[in-house]
């Protein structure tokens, strides 16, 4: 637990270090992303016991301005009894609201498709988080999705990962 804070905050004091040079950077778009995830889902049914894992994302996109990206998902693993993560493939749109030239809040609207243990679903997919630069290419970011949201279950997430921008 000591180790956990004291990473977190040799983290914190290294990123508000290097805010400092983000805010120099001259921004040309459409701009490129790519970003790995710990991926801390759970299966929630009304009937039935819920389950969670975690598992790993990878997520890309293009961001077009200051305000809009689009951005895609892809996920996979971890298990819990029959309830596997097999695959999570979405695509959404990216609002943007940015606070300062280092740190953003953010809404995903789009679809997913997500198998489980071999049964395959889709729907409309929302979400919402932050993210704060490191330096100009780097970001950590974190935010909470709802995957899937069906009459009689839905597959919730959050996430906390790197996204590196080109």
């Amino acid at each position: 637990m000591k180790l956990a804070i004291s990473a977190m905050t040799l983290a914190l004091f290294v990123g508000g270090a290097l805010a400092s040079t983000a805010q120099a950077q001259q921004t040309n778009y459409p701009q490129p992303y790519i970003g790995g995830d710990a991926l801390f889902w759970e299966l929630n049914r009304d009937n039935g016991p819920d389950r969670d894992s975690v598992g790993l994302r990878l997520n890309g996109g293009f961001k077009f301005n200051d305000y809009f990206a689009v951005e895609g998902h892809v996920a996979g693993g971890g298990s819990d009894g029959p309830a596997e993560l097999d695959s999570l493939v979405g695509a959404y749109a990216k609002g943007i609201v940015p606070i300062s030239q280092e740190f953003r809040l953010y809404g995903l609207l789009g679809g997913t498709e997500v198998d489980l243990g071999g049964d395959s679903d889709n729907g409309v997919s929302y979400g919402a988080g932050a993210e704060f630069d490191m330096s100009p290419n780097l970001s950590v970011g974190a935010d909470l999705m709802r995957y899937l949201d069906k009459s009689n279950y839905d597959v919730d997430a959050a996430s906390v990962g790197l996204r590196y921008r080109f």
